[in-house]
């Protein structure tokens, strides 16, 4: 098992590229099983999660190559010879769910394990399954697995979520672009990652409308045809590495960023003290010298701030100026970071859904463990700013959503190194 030793050694100057959305690609790559003709997708991310579920799409009887070193995904699933997800393959990540959808919906028929791969809280599939039977799906679960049927085809149906769920919206989303008549998804997620899968299903013959707000229409057609599309930047790399010359100082340009896609985000970093400049280029982010100043968050689905960079927002508010409070709104059990930190001499009060962080003027190195994807990173970035070394462990939760991590800090002045864990 591998671990990543920081050593924190003053500000960083350069240039990061952010790679494709990891979310966006594993949504998009579930759409191949809409059409048998081929989708091909650019800019993709080379993560482990992206492999898991080209395993999962091969497993299917989908053909998936991996093009240009990985950034080109080329996908056909014109021979599909298998219907069940099985659960060796869907258990290591929870976003295998997202077959369902469309198997059901273009073969009649599916069979998907309950997904596992994450311990920030419960998480049920129950909204997928509803809006799947909104449309008359018929569904049983046994076994740990989803049977799913709908011979005659699904139904255009109205469907409001209960609450704003990404997965539930883009699985029902893909199912009704080949449902028969019109569909109404209310109180749907607007994540740019929906706006992403939406684009890529018009292109490939998808009537949608809406897709960005609360409610998206979909019209069914009868069948989607082929497309070639490029994975938009992903948004919680660009803010994490936002946040990298926030921390430890310095000018960082991240290649390819885009304001809007964290805007909330950004909003509160600039409050803190730090400089956000879109570019031409990307985003310039610049710490001036001194302490950041303590800002309080709230995390809440798109456009406001993501749950997903809060892990790493804490490790900024670890060193700044006053007092802040994060409030986690969106899952359970994800302030697991914060004991980490805290070896790190972090002062850090966790009380329910709420963290109150009290800046120190230092963090000290130490041996922490990584305990989800966003935590691992946030740890690093604490040693970013560190004295001495910070030594993280189960870093095989980083490799699941950040590409060669080690890299882009290292290019841009970090002293970084991935080594292999003997203990």
């Amino acid at each position: 098992m591998d671990r990543i030793v920081v050593t924190g050694n003053g500000p960083l100057n350069g240039q990061i590229p952010i790679a494709g959305a990891k979310n966006a690609c594993l949504t998009l790559m579930p759409a191949t099983l809409l059409s048998d003709e081929p989708l091909t997708l650019t800019n993709a991310p080379r993560l482990s999660d992206i492999r898991t579920m080209s395993d999962l799409l091969a497993s299917l009887g989908a053909e998936v190559t991996a093009l240009n070193d990985g950034r080109v995904l080329a996908m056909s699933s014109h021979g599909l010879n298998n219907l069940t997800a099985d659960y060796d393959i869907v258990r290591k990540m929870r976003a295998s769910i997202l077959v369902l959808g469309p198997l059901l919906a273009r073969m009649g028929r599916a069979v998907v394990s309950l997904p596992g791969g994450c311990a920030i809280g419960a998480r049920p599939v129950d909204l997928h399954l509803k809006a799947l039977e909104a449309m008359g799906a018929t569904l049983d679960l046994r076994d740990g697995y989803v049977h799913a049927e709908a011979p005659g085809g699904l139904k255009g149906a109205m469907f409001e979520f209960p609450f704003v769920s990404v997965g539930a919206t883009e699985n029902a989303l893909m199912a009704a672009t080949l449902a028969r008549g019109t569909t109404v998804l209310k109180n749907a997620a607007r994540e740019p990652e929906i706006v992403d899968l939406a684009q890529c299903l018009q292109k490939m013959g998808a009537k949608i409308t809406g897709e960005g707000t609360s409610e998206i229409t979909i019209e069914g057609v009868d069948r989607l045809h082929g497309a070639t599309h490029p994975v938009v930047p992903d948004r919680i790399e660009l803010g994490t590495y936002m946040l990298a010359p926030a921390i430890a100082g310095g000018s960082v340009t991240l290649m390819g960023g885009r304001l809007d896609l964290v805007a909330a985000f950004a909003e509160k970093l600039r409050a803190t003290g730090v400089e956000v400049t879109e570019t031409s280029e990307g985003l310039q982010v610049s710490r001036p010298n001194g302490r950041v100043d303590a800002v309080d968050v709230t995390t809440a689905p798109f456009p406001g701030f993501p749950t997903d960079l809060q892990a790493q927002m804490m490790a900024l508010m670890c060193t700044a100026r006053g007092t802040s409070v994060l409030e986690e709104k969106i899952f359970e059990n994800r302030f697991m970071h914060a004991p980490e930190l805290m070896r790190m001499g972090a002062r850090i009060d966790v009380q329910g859904g709420t963290a109150t962080v009290t800046g120190v003027e230092t963090l000290k190195g130490a041996p922490v463990m990584a305990t989800d994807l966003r935590a691992s990173v946030s740890l690093i970035l604490a040693g970013l700013a560190a004295e001495g070394d910070t030594v993280v462990s189960r870093v095989y939760h980083l490799d699941r959503g950040y590409e060669r991590v080690e890299e882009k800090l290292s290019a841009v002045g970090a002293l970084i190194r991935r080594e292999k864990d003997d203990g």
